[in-house]
Formats: C-alpha cells, sequence, structure tokens
C-alpha cells in the first residue's frame, strides 16, 4: 500500500516524502513542477536510498488521476498541491479559486473511485483570518480571510467536511499550517521558490548571500516587544513528521479531524533575522518598510490538540530552522 502526495516534490511534499520514507512507507508523488524542481526525487533518494515512484500530472486533470490511482494501490493521500503566493492570488484569484479547487474536486472524485477514503489536507493558519487572539485553537472561528489564497483554504475544508458528511468512510484530516522553515539537515532539498520569494526565510537568505540586496520588514511599530510582527515559526520536518503522524491517525478512524500545525509559541521577524545572523555569522541587511494591508500583529498557534492527540510535538529550535535554511542556500547557490 502507497501514499499519493499530490504536490510532492514542492518545499513541503519533498520533506513529508523524504519523512515517509524514512520511517518505512511508499510514496507515490503527483506534481506538474510548476513550482519545483525535476531533480527532488533524486534528491530524496540521495537522502533515504530509495527514489519515489513520480509523475509529472496536473491533479487538475482527471486522466492524469485516473492513471496514478489505476496504477498504484494507494492507501491514503496527502493533499499540498496547490498555488500557495498571497500576493498573487489578489492579482490573479480565479487561477487560484480554479486551480486550488477544482484539483481537490478532481482528487475527492477520483479516490471514491478507488475506494481509497483517507486525505490529510494541507490546509493554513490563514483560515483563522485575523480578528482571533493568540493562541489560536483549533476551535477558534474562521473565515475574515484577508485574500483569495485564505478563501481557497477555507472553501477546500468546507468542500472536505461536506464530502465526510455524505460518505460516512472517508477520513478528513485539516491540517493547519502555521509558518514552516528550513530545510532538510542534508542540504538537498529545502524552499526554492520560482521566481520572487513570497516567505520570509528565502528573503533572508537571498539577503545574506546577497541575491538581493536587502531584506523587507514590514512594520516596525506594532504593538510587539520590538515593534516587528510575531508569528509561530515551525521548522519544516517538524511539519512532516505532523503529517505521519496524522496520517496514522487517520487510518484509524472515520469523519473529519483539524490540527494546528505549530511550535505554539512566537517569534517576532527581528528576533528570527538576528538568530539566523548569529548562528550563521553572516549579515543580511534589512530595511524597514511600512506595514502591508492584512498583517496582524501576532499570530502564533495553540498546539496542545495534536501533542494529545497525535503524539506530536515540534521539537526543533530556531537555531536549526536557521542554520538548515543557510545551509540548503548555500547549496542551492553552489549548484
Amino acid at each position: 500500500m502507497s501514499v499519493l502526495l499530490t504536490g510532492g516534490t514542492g518545499y513541503i511534499g519533498s520533506h513529508v516524502a523524504a519523512a515517509l520514507i524514512a520511517a518505512g512507507g511508499e510514496a507515490v508523488l503527483a506534481d506538474n513542477f510548476s513550482n519545483s524542481g525535476r531533480d527532488v526525487p533524486e534528491r530524496i533518494a540521495r537522502i533515504t536510498g530509495r527514489k519515489p515512484k513520480t509523475y509529472d500530472a496536473d491533479i487538475c486533470d482527471a486522466s492524469a488521476l485516473e492513471r496514478i490511482f489505476a496504477e498504484n494501490d494507494l492507501s491514503a493521500v496527502i493533499h499540498l498541491a496547490g498555488f500557495k503566493a498571497v500576493a498573487e492570488s489578489v492579482a490573479k484569484p480565479l487561477a487560484y479559486y480554479r486551480n486550488n479547487l477544482d484539483g481537490l474536486l478532481t482528487l475527492l472524485e477520483t479516490m471514491r473511485r478507488y475506494d481509497c477514503h483517507c486525505i490529510a489536507f494541507s490546509s493554513s493558519a490563514t483560515v483563522y483570518g485575523t480578528s482571533n487572539p493568540s493562541p489560536i485553537t483549533e476551535e477558534a472561528p474562521t473565515g475574515g480571510c484577508t485574500n483569495p489564497y485564505g478563501w481557497s483554504k477555507y472553501m477546500a475544508e468546507r468542500i472536505l467536511m461536506d464530502a465526510a458528511k455524505a460518505d460516512p468512510d472517508l477520513s478528513v484530516i485539516l491540517l493547519r499550517y502555521f509558518n514552516p522553515v528550513g530545510a532538510h539537515p542534508s542540504g538537498l532539498i529545502g524552499e526554492r521558490p520560482s521566481g520572487t520569494p513570497n516567505n520570509l526565510m528565502p528573503c533572508v537568505t537571498e539577503a545574506a548571500l546577497g541575491k538581493r540586496e536587502r531584506l523587507s520588514i514590514y512594520g516596525a511599530d506594532y504593538p510587539t516587544p520590538d515593534g516587528t510582527g510575531i508569528r509561530d515559526y515551525i521548522h519544516v520536518m517538524d511539519l512532516a513528521e505532523g503529517h505521519l503522524a496524522a496520517l496514522d491517525y487517520g487510518a484509524k478512524r472515520r469523519g473529519v479531524e483539524i490540527f494546528n500545525l505549530g511550535r505554539g509559541e512566537g517569534v517576532s521577524v527581528l528576533q528570527l533575522v538576528e538568530t539566523f545572523q548569529r548562528v550563521n555569522g553572516v549579515k543580511a541587511p534589512y530595511v524597514i518598510e511600512p506595514r502591508r494591508a492584512g498583517d496582524v500583529a501576532v499570530c502564533y498557534a495553540d498546539a496542545g490538540k495534536a501533542e494529545r492527540t497525535l503524539h506530536w510535538t515540534a521539537k526543533r529550535t530556531l537555531e536549526e530552522m536557521c542554520r538548515d535554511a543557510w545551509n540548503w542556500e548555500r547549496q542551492c547557490a553552489g549548484g
């Protein structure tokens, strides 16, 4: 029995694949490589000793998904494929709704035909909107999203909840990520966005490497100790291991469960930048810019439910996140 990872060669997907294979599982990857490198399966093989079976496929393509399910005995799906850049979603809302929702619908229809009844979905803390105080629990109200990307995640969660209500055999695990950073400690896989990075850590590493003149920090006048926004940063390998714990839990039950995946503590943007510089002995030049619309001062998780139910906690430190991210960036720069 194998697990299908849609978006399996992307940032999160590649690390989940490496963790799954290292734990003795069989990973089947599906990706259209729109935001990942075609060398990723080989890099996973160098880490784990096994190259995952990989399909060049868009999950909105029903015939491509049909082939994947027909050729593999799939026990579960970890659904990670989707567009994910907030600013781009504002500029291209129809593309985001079409891709992120059509892909999920096609996937669920194919799963039903092949009696595959377990899915873990890559959701996001953006579904909580901007009004919930931190730490945010899974019971906090959702909606009030500030961009089409967040709304596409919110709508996808509703689709999955309704599908589970209609199908008593379906097991759905909604994983609400906070802020994944870092890379595999081998330096062989990491965050490699196409075009301009949208997340903080790649901007930090590019500034340190000299690929960009300086990092922009948006807002230094928030009501926080140093004035910069506070977020919940989690090492991508902790996040990957959270998926495995969720999948194991989902295989034994039916219905819908929701879990926050975060460290459960807040770190400011300046704290992250200063830690990165200290740990790696480099400078990451930055400039303070005005606040961005829709950003909140503080956002971090209550991760207690995942600890109690999945027996999972994020173990890796901020220092490890910064070290592994820099190791990956330098290896990329070196080819």
